[in-house]
């Protein structure tokens, strides 16, 4: 890989580090925003899935214009979109004014992470891919680990300010920004011919009942839904059913996003050698055992505790490059902007989703002890079940046939 090949991953994995920053500090947060705001899990839910949910929508919006667009500008004009939104979050004093700032947030991001993987997919070979999306991915663990960590130390080294960790993701996400607009490439060899709105809705109905393109859709969202179901309640669970001091819970976040920095390389690399399906089949079936034992956990020193969500961390980045690289080869670069971008849109959908139900399925007593946990992670393997099947039914021969597209 050139040094400049590098330098355009790491901004990529830059943007999506604070992209993914800002959606997941919501979840930890549930332990200052639940007292503060004298909420529900429901209606903290709400919080969590609005954001995921305005995503899906401007990302659906903008499967019909990505490609009219030049990629770099449309990434600059999200990220600072996104920048506005995260502003507000940090400036918000009401619970509703908050709810509306996660969906204008939740706008821009939601177009941001389609761009990032349709760069990717633009710049580098099916097989050499794995490798770089890796190394993008790997955003989603720093921001797991060191991102959430340093941030709910803010909130603490602060006195509980919640507002300071959204600040923290505008003061970097500024950085960021024009180091993209000098060192990002040009990217338009993918405009050609501009299609009307009326032949980009046929083409997207297309896709969606397209047997590959839009059962590869579906295999994404369900996914991230089984995924995201049991992430939404891990600090309150941690602290109000288990009994763990909020002062050491965010070393889960820490410990886990560490193994799943060191997963993101190690396992695209694997996946690169020895096959992407290979590797999405053993990530996700060991995954199911880390996810029944995180939601059913009896009393034990925390030292063994973060060694689960170690494990449970690396399978869940494993799963997660080895299948988005093998959704990123269903369609061609003329047209995968477009797909890339209704790919990110269904699976914020689908974290939307398990956001919500996840709010609906778990309650609280008088003691703010969770209850009917555990159902939601016997909920997450089976999503996850049907996903294995789902994933080895349509990338069963792509690594062998090494296709564009389906």
């Amino acid at each position: 890989m050139t040094p400049k090949e590098r330098i355009i991953l790491f901004l990529l994995a830059a943007v999506n580090f604070t992209h993914i920053l800002d959606f997941m500090i919501m979840m930890p947060l549930g332990n200052y925003l639940i007292p503060h705001f004298n909420i529900t899990p429901r209606q903290f839910s709400f919080l969590l899935a609005s954001y995921p949910i305005s995503s899906f929508i401007s990302g659906l919006s903008m499967a019909f214009l990505a490609d009219n667009f030049e990629r770099k500008k449309l990434l600059l004009f999200t990220y600072a979109g996104f920048i506005v939104g995260t502003a507000a979050c940090g400036l918000a004093q009401s619970y509703e004014m908050l709810l509306s700032s996660r969906i204008v947030a939740g706008i821009f991001g939601g177009i941001i992470g389609g761009q990032v993987l349709s760069m990717i997919a633009d710049l580098f070979t099916y097989e050499r891919r794995g490798t770089a999306m890796g190394a993008v991915m790997s955003a989603f663990a720093v921001a797991s680990s060191a991102g959430v960590t340093f941030s709910l130390y803010l909130v603490d080294i602060f006195k509980d300010d919640w507002h300071v960790p959204f600040l923290f993701v505008v003061l970097v996400a500024l950085i960021i920004w024009p180091l993209c607009f000098i060192y990002l490439p040009v990217l338009k060899d993918h405009l050609g011919t501009r299609e009307s709105i009326l032949v980009k809705g046929r083409q997207l109905l297309n896709t969606l009942t397209n047997k590959y393109t839009g059962l590869a859709l579906l295999f994404s969202g369900i996914m991230m839904m089984g995924h995201f179901l049991i992430i939404p309640f891990i600090n309150p669970y941690m602290e109000f059913n288990k009994g763990y001091p909020r002062s050491v819970t965010p070393l889960i976040y820490l410990v886990g996003g560490g193994a799943s920095l060191i997963s993101a390389i190690l396992l695209g690399r694997l996946s690169d050698k020895v096959g992407k399906l290979k590797v999405f089949l053993w990530c996700v079936p060991l995954s199911f055992i880390m996810v029944i034992l995180i939601t059913n956990m009896p009393s034990l020193p925390f030292a063994l505790v973060l060694s689960f969500f170690a494990i449970w961390f690396a399978l869940a980045t494993g799963r997660a490059v080895t299948s988005q690289t093998m959704v990123s080869s269903v369609t061609g670069s003329a047209g995968r902007g477009s797909f890339m971008s209704l790919n990110s849109s269904i699976q914020h959908l689908g974290t939307g989703v398990a956001a919500l139900v996840s709010g609906f399925i778990v309650k609280t007593n008088a003691n703010r002890q969770l209850l009917h946990y555990e159902w939601v992670g016997y909920l997450s393997v089976a999503v996850l079940f049907i996903a294995l099947l789902l994933g080895y039914y349509l990338f069963r021969h792509s690594d062998t046939n090494k296709r564009t597209s389906l």
